[in-house]
């Protein structure tokens, strides 16, 4: 009897798959297709991301390389058409090497390109600060504290990755302008943090050995 059953079951599924293919038969072909050519074209995209991205890298080596030979003019250039053309990973970092070689020739033109990496909403947070402390390195025997001041400040925080350096560049720019308040501070802050670099620590303790023994304190 229950063999009966089973056959009876059996039947029935098979007429409700019947039913079923011949109800949503395209449907179903249709989602078939798509999922194939999803899958073709992901990976097709996957290979040309793949192939621009190896591209990439190998044009930014070369690029490196003319730096290291000491032509910066020609590395600048390779640099800047690699941060027009590859992919955005390889973008920021080819933007911040051009300021860099800039910087060989005119910190001026090489601040302005960092200023616009700095102003981009595309650039990450890392990135923007690499670029603050890049340029505040070029200005800080020129510029006035405060323009320094709100260039910089944003990379001091706690979670900053280049902060140390930041908070340095700021407490050398503050006592250049007699600011021993903001000396003080930012010394403050080098010394209370556990993970500064010892070589910015004890660049940090002799620039408070040079305030007047009203600010040390």
């Amino acid at each position: 009897m229950s063999e009966l059953f089973n056959e009876v079951d059996e039947d029935l599924r098979r007429e409700q798959l019947k039913r079923i293919w011949e109800k949503y038969s395209l449907l179903i072909i249709l989602v078939a297709v798509l999922i194939v050519g999803g899958v073709g074209g992901w990976r097709a995209y996957s290979y040309l991301e793949g192939k621009k991205a190896a591209e990439a890298g190998a044009a930014f080596d070369k690029a490196s390389e003319l730096s290291e030979q000491n032509k910066p003019a020609e590395a600048e250039a390779a640099f800047t058409k690699l941060a027009a053309e590859a992919p955005a990973g390889y973008r920021t970092m080819a933007r911040l090497r051009a300021a860099g070689e800039a910087a060989k020739r005119d910190p001026a033109a090489a601040v302005k390109l960092y200023d616009e990496v700095i102003a981009d909403n595309t650039v990450g947070a890392n990135e923007k600060d690499l670029a603050r402390v890049r340029a505040g390195t070029l200005l800080v025997e020129t510029a006035a504290y405060d323009a320094l001041l709100a260039k910089l400040e944003p990379a001091t925080t706690a979670a900053g990755t280049y902060r140390h350096s930041a908070r340095e560049l700021l407490a050398l720019a503050a006592w250049k302008a007699g600011n021993a308040a903001d000396t003080r501070k930012w010394v403050e802050a080098i010394s209370n943090d556990n993970d500064t670099p010892s070589s910015i620590r004890t660049r940090a303790e002799s620039l408070q050995a040079l305030l007047p023994p009203a600010a040390k304190s």
